[in-house]
């Protein structure tokens, strides 16, 4: 069993204890879903953190979004700094997937902007499950996405050390074959530099250290570790394991039967459309195969590579991509935080994929291999799950319903289910239901509450206040805040609000930045970081500013629009937007509102528990509230770039600046890519790449408009 070693100065305290001990109870009983229901506030990463280390098995820790991820990342790694614990997300910075739009006859390639930083963090953690057994990965959705074979990367790894007679020759032939290239000039992760018997190597999972291995002629005489930039030596290293540059290797065996294959599937396939009366269609699949199966044949790699992962790995036609998953043990426990969310998430990937995909294969664009590149469907990841610990402070009816001893397989929640049957969180019949539960008692709930804050902090109070005049009365309340030295959180309902307020906001004088889905992954992190620095006062976001986020410096909340009932106004929205206020002794939430809605009820009622709860908690303990204190959120250590919102553009005029139009048109392709409108954002990236080439100056940019009425849309002949 693992050896996981929690630090911490503090150990559990208010329910924190008896939630742990009924979770871990319930794990060792082998039970397959449990769900641990904890506010905001309450140390549920803390309580993570002590069932990680009391079943000692390596674990999952599945996030809804990259910043989140990133802050649960930044503490796992306090609590163990002994083991290893990992960061898996999306490498995408910008991601336009490859699409076909028929009533256009408009193709638009694949384009995308990969972040190295997150590559690197990426492969470090492949190669950690293949070679540790106390690891923690903190990961995204990103984690059911096609991967290479576990087997063809641990096959792909190879071990150097001092006395090894391997040559010069070949050991230069064995990076080679793992997909690092030689480049004398830029030394960067990944590439490698040969000077004589010296060999230089930068993997591409180390962040601050490089490898020199020295030869003595066919032998190797030393192995050290420098720095890159300084060519300093760190340390003398009798062994060392080379692992893969990148996430998809392929055995030399294994790539001359999957060109074989893909021969044969684009033969048939050509003779499918030929039979169809389909000669377009034929003729297009016929062109791509070769040309990509020719790059494989010379280079080892072609542009889309990943779309004939099935013949790479020797799969069947429809069986279950590889993922991260595959490179964990078995018996590994999986941990999905704020789960309401990362449920639904996870089980929405594949229709998507598929949709767009299949309009490809159809039109001749890809072979039909390609639909088996993609996420897993939900059912296949809850087969390859073994153990489930759902965590949140408003779960949803399927981690109710499956949260049930006697109903510990998985169960699909059906639309038709009665929701009234299920026990309500907020009133709280659990906690005494399972108190000294037995495992095999049928009509108990595995779900551990944890509602009571180790600091007596109380739920924040909230304030209700009318919709007439809610910016002029937001404006006065953030000033109010700003005095005192506090933080100020503003939901808004639509990004073009939160942008458009952030500019008012900064007119007047705040210090003022907003977050939403288009500012990458990194920046986020910063931003949140900048936030609680005191590098501005004021954050304005949407539905960013929800699940799990830890702001302590965060005193006022202020939702605009809480009565237009939906999505981002939902009775779980409203509960979790609320909760950002709830880690500090003035924390209020200030609700604008004509209308009372079931929504803004719920949160009402659930408050007056919570609050009455913590406060009966306090007075029998004799606990006087304080404020949570927490360091700052560590980074992922990148050099993230200075974050400003685009310019605002002039609809006439010609005096904008060109970095001004150029950052107004890639957040513009990014929200048009989001959108799934690839042909406005294929042409906008066109637009980028034009302005770029052509060195325009300063000063003399045409307007947005006009502009934009000067290009040509790009067709595919048909």
């Amino acid at each position: 069993m693992p050896d996981f070693q929690l630090h911490s100065p503090y150990s559990p305290q208010g329910d924190q204890q008896q939630a742990i001990d009924k979770l871990v109870k319930s794990l060792r009983a082998g039970n397959r879903h449990q769900t641990l229901l904890g506010v905001t506030g309450s140390g549920k990463t803390f309580t993570m953190a002590n069932i990680i280390e009391q079943t000692g098995r390596p674990t999952l820790l599945m996030s809804h979004n990259k910043t989140l991820a990133a802050q649960l990342y930044s503490e796992l790694r306090q609590f163990f700094p002994d083991n290893a614990v990992e960061y898996f997300v999306s490498y995408f910075d910008y991601y336009q997937p490859e699409a076909y739009i028929p009533r256009s006859d408009t193709y638009i390639e694949k384009d995308s902007s990969i972040n190295d930083e997150i590559e690197r963090l990426r492969l470090s953690t492949m190669s950690s499950l293949l070679t540790r057994e106390d690891v923690i990965v903190v990961a995204s959705v990103s984690c059911i996405y096609g991967l290479g074979s576990p087997e063809d990367y641990a096959q792909a790894m190879f071990p150097v050390r001092v006395g090894m007679d391997l040559g010069r020759h070949g050991f230069l032939e064995r990076l080679v074959s793992v997909m690092y290239e030689r480049n004398d000039i830029d030394f960067q992760r990944g590439r490698f530099r040969a000077r004589g018997d010296v060999v230089e190597v930068w993997p591409a999972s180390l962040e601050e250290e490089a490898v020199r291995v020295e030869f003595f002629g066919e032998e190797i005489d030393r192995i050290s570790m420098f720095e890159p930039l300084t060519g300093n030596v760190i340390s003398r290293v009798d062994t060392f394991t080379f692992y893969p540059a990148k996430q998809f290797v392929t055995a030399s065996g294994k790539l001359q039967k999957a060109l074989k294959t893909i021969r044969e599937e684009c033969d048939a396939r050509v003779a499918e459309l030929e039979g169809q009366s389909k000669l377009l269609e034929a003729q297009r699949i016929r062109q791509r195969t070769d040309y990509d199966l020719e790059m494989m044949r010379e280079m080892g790699f072609c542009q889309g590579i990943e779309n004939y992962s099935r013949h790479l790995t020797g799969r069947e036609p429809g069986a279950t991509p590889y993922t991260l998953l595959d490179f964990f043990p078995e018996g590994f426990l999986t941990i999905v935080d704020e789960s309401h969310v990362s449920i639904p998430q996870t089980g929405g990937m594949y229709e998507g994929d598929h949709s767009r995909k299949t309009t490809l294969v159809d039109f001749g664009f890809r072979l039909p291999s390609a639909l088996d590149n993609r996420p897993l469907r939900f059912e296949e990841f809850m087969k390859i799950t073994n153990q489930i610990l759902y965590v949140s402070a408003t779960p949803a009816k399927f981690e109710l319903i499956n949260s049930r001893v006697g109903n510990q397989s998985y169960t699909p929640v059906k639309r038709d289910v009665d929701v009234t049957r299920l026990p309500q969180p907020r009133i709280s019949p659990t906690s005494a239901a399972i108190d000294d539960f037995d495992v095999t008692t049928n009509g108990c709930w595995l779900i551990a509450e944890q509602i009571i804050r180790p600091t007596g902090l109380l739920d924040p109070v909230l304030i209700l206040k009318p919709l007439k005049g809610q910016i002029d009365e937001t404006i006065e309340l953030c000033r109010q805040r700003v005095e005192r030295g506090h933080r100020v959180l503003v939901s808004t309902l639509t990004k073009r609000t939160a942008e458009d307020l952030t500019d008012y906001l900064r007119s007047i004088q705040l210090r003022v930045r907003y977050i939403h889905a288009d500012v990458n992954a990194i920046e986020r992190v910063e931003i949140l970081r900048g936030l609680r620095a005191g590098e501005f006062d004021i954050l304005v976001g949407i539905n960013l500013l929800r699940e799990g986020l830890d702001l302590p410096e965060v005193s006022l909340v202020c939702i605009l629009d809480a009565d237009k009932e939906g999505y981002l106004r939902s009775e779980t929205s409203l509960i979790q937007t609320a909760g950002r206020a709830a880690r500090h002794t003035e924390g209020e939430v200030v609700i604008f509102c004509d209308t009372v809605t079931k929504s803004i009820q719920a949160l009402i009622s659930i408050t007056e528990y919570h609050r009455r709860t913590q406060q009966e908690y306090n007075e029998r303990h004799g606990i006087t509230p304080s404020s949570t204190k927490r360091g700052l959120q560590e980074g992922l250590k990148i050099a993230a770039p200075e974050f400003s919102p685009p310019a605002k553009m002039a609809e006439g005029g010609s005096d904008e600046d060109v970095e001004a139009v150029i950052a107004q048109l890639q957040q513009e392709m990014v929200e048009a890519s989001a959108a799934l409108e690839f042909e406005r954002a294929a042409l906008l990236r066109d637009q980028i790449r034009e302005l770029k080439s052509a060195g325009i100056p300063s000063g003399t940019v045409p307007t947005k408009v006009n502009y934009r009425n000067g290009m040509k849309k790009s067709r595919s002949r048909r």
